[in-house]
């Protein structure tokens, strides 16, 4: 029994932008729920010092939750080239869904592209599930 056990990851704050991806829309037309569209969709990019802050390897499982929901995804290190501490991408998708708040500030339009949340290494041993 270690020592790491009785430590917390640490939990930080993020912005989440979400976008299209032209791989997972192929993956959703065989089915939303299969192993490809999940692996493609129940991501989290972060940059590469925020990864490092949190405690993370690529690959790592990591709770994300704000006022709307609570989701389990896969962390991954950004593509982008540009640092971006604090800003994350999620590919559209139910898990990026589940963190959308239904409040619309009047517009009737959820804030899809802009989600603030808290993030930390997850203890679960798998993505959410919509199934």
């Amino acid at each position: 029994m270690g020592f790491d056990q009785f430590l917390s990851s640490p939990e930080m704050e993020i912005l989440i932008i979400t976008h299209r991806d032209i791989f997972q829309s192929a993956a959703n037309s065989d089915s939303r729920f299969s192993d490809d569209y999940a692996n493609l969709t129940a991501i989290i990019r972060l940059d590469k010092q925020d990864m490092k802050k949190a405690g993370l390897k690529e690959g790592n499982l990591v709770a994300i939750e704000n006022n709307a929901g609570k989701v389990v995804v896969k962390a991954l290190q950004s593509t982008y080239e540009e640092p971006h501490p604090g800003t994350a991408y999620m590919v559209n998708g139910p898990w990026a869904n589940a963190l959308v708040s239904a409040e619309t500030s009047g517009t009737g339009v959820p804030a899809f592209k802009y989600i603030e949340a808290k993030m930390k290494k997850s203890k679960e041993s798998s993505i959410t599930s919509f199934e």
